[in-house]
């Protein structure tokens, strides 16, 4: 008997012990992984049904996880659209944006003065409490200054550049854009590292693969929980590729750069599956704003929407999104139409981490997490900004603009088109128009391509306008607009001193201060 209880109480503790390792590797953090591509359009993609069918790993991604066809940026331009994922707030509220001028999109060049402000509290930051280790790998741009750059914002590491990828410059009016390891650069585009404008020819995205492996890599032998923002920008103007997809895409330069992205997420799903990371790791692929229409050869393709970057039109705001997530998305190969936000990425992280979002602030982004593994959806609005302007609202398949503008004829006449060959009546015209009194209304789900408006005499028109003109008063109501960053403009503060120059012996003469208020034409 005594030894029959010994098995049994041996037997007991194996099987507690059992339980309690299940319990211990089902409860593991979830890493997470925002793959935030640039210019890149809905329409680029094979799963979204680009007809060059060039992008055979995103489109198992989605096969494997969850496709978005409803999923927004905050802003049609770089700058606001990143503040907005990283903080879960409007650019309206987090305070990228401008004053100068009504209704007019801003970014952060390098004359700049702004940037992202200490008082907003950043996802890395946040996720520090849970114990994650982050880093961005790419393009910042929420500020150059050194008190903006992201390891002063919660990221443990950064290979990248705070700046568009723009030049060469003379090192003398202007300076080339430096590349980080961290807090200090180690070299500057064009110079160290090269872009052949010419030829499109640039290694910087196999560079921004490899950063990302190693990173896996590391935190694969560590145990600890990471966030990697992994943000490329060859789609980007000056559009650029490695050697070995330089004419390899049917769709010109830009293909290209797509076709070596898309390898490169497949590179990096690999390596999660190598380190067997595929089944605690949450991954997110999406894009700043709409593709650059202004150069088709240097331009994607935003699909049956109208226009592209810089406006407020569905081809500007309407972003390609896939999640992949096994083992915890509901099914595999799933399309969701739930209508959802890039601030949303903000609110997600954090559920997923465990980490309950700061109650100080309004925070705009939703948590996504039953969406992808229940199914749910809920009926939620939109709102389009363009700068200081609440531009258009979605709620359902309705889409009321309050205000319409493509962009003025002074740039038309410099061939700056944002709507090239798109002519919609009172939509796509060269002066900012008013329509708040009578906004135009549109119905996304016939009219994809917001080419017809219901009528004003239609009874339509009438019960939808209703509910949406509260919504948006009430929107307007509990709007508190942060302090806007991206007002002043100061030839001094451009990067001719970054950190670590010294060491590299790259510190370049710093002209007198001359602030000024910054010219945003559209």
């Amino acid at each position: 008997m005594e030894l029959y209880g010994n098995r049994f109480s041996l037997h007991l503790l194996c099987l507690l012990l059992e339980i309690t390792c299940y319990t211990c590797t089902t409860n593991v953090t979830d890493n997470v992984i925002i793959m935030l591509m640039d210019d890149m359009g809905w329409g680029d993609l094979g799963v979204f049904g680009n007809p060059a069918k060039e992008t055979p790993h995103l489109d198992r991604l989605a096969a494997e996880g969850v496709t978005l066809t409803d999923f927004y940026t905050a802003n049609p331009l770089c700058s606001p659209s990143r503040a907005a994922l990283l903080t879960g707030r409007l650019p309206i509220r987090n305070g990228f944006y401008t004053t100068n001028a009504h209704a007019r999109n801003a970014y952060t060049p390098q004359v700049i003065v702004g940037g992202i402000q200490s008082n907003e509290i950043l996802l890395p930051q946040l996720l520090q409490k849970a114990g994650y280790e982050s880093k961005i790998v790419g393009k910042w741009h929420l500020g150059h200054q050194t008190q903006y750059l992201p390891t002063n914002h919660g990221f443990n590491s950064w290979f990248g550049s705070p700046n568009c990828h723009f030049g060469p410059y003379n090192n003398k009016d202007v300076p080339n854009i430096p590349v980080y390891r961290d807090k200090e650069m180690v070299g500057r585009y064009y110079e160290e590292f090269k872009i052949n404008k010419e030829s499109g020819v640039s290694n910087l995205t196999q560079i921004y693969i490899q950063e990302a492996v190693d990173f896996i890599s590391k935190h694969s032998k560590s145990g600890k929980p990471f966030f990697l923002y992994w943000a490329p920008d060859a789609t980007h103007g000056p559009v650029y590729a490695s050697p070995s997809f330089i004419g390899k895409s049917q769709r010109g330069r830009y293909g290209d750069a797509v076709m070596e992205l898309d390898e490169g997420v497949g590179i990096i799903i690999n390596a999660l599956k190598k380190y067997k990371l595929e089944k605690n790791t949450f991954v997110f692929f999406t894009s700043d704003n709409g593709a650059a229409l202004v150069d088709k050869s240097q331009g994607g393709s935003n699909g049956p929407f109208l226009c592209g970057k810089e406006t407020t039109f569905e081809g500007g705001m309407r972003e390609p999104a896939i999640v992949w997530w096994p083992g915890k998305i509901r099914q595999a190969g799933s399309v969701s139409h739930q209508v959802s936000t890039v601030m949303d990425l903000f609110s997600t992280a954090l559920d997923i981490a465990g980490v309950s979002p700061p109650v100080d602030r309004v925070i705009d982004g939703r948590s996504l997490v039953r969406v992808l593994t229940e199914g749910t959806t809920e009926d939620r609005p939109v709102y389009y900004y363009r700068g200081n302007e609440l531009m258009a609202v979605r709620f359902q398949q309705y889409k009321a603009h309050l205000w319409t503008w493509s962009n003025g004829w002074d740039e038309i006449k410099m061939g700056i088109d944002f709507c090239p060959g798109e002519v919609v009546t009172n939509m796509t015209q060269h002066e900012l128009q008013n329509h708040t009194a009578q906004p135009l209304l549109f119905h996304l789900g016939r009219d994809p391509g917001e080419k017809y408006r219901i009528g004003f005499e239609a009874a339509e028109y009438s019960d939808v306008m209703q509910p949406l003109q509260r919504m948006i008063a009430e929107h307007r109501s509990k709007l508190t607009p942060g302090q806007p960053q991206l007002n002043m403009c100061d030839v001094s503060v451009q990067n001719w001193t970054p950190r670590g120059c010294e060491k590299m012996q790259k510190c370049l003469p710093r002209p007198a201060s001359n602030p000024v208020k910054c010219i945003w034409p559209h």
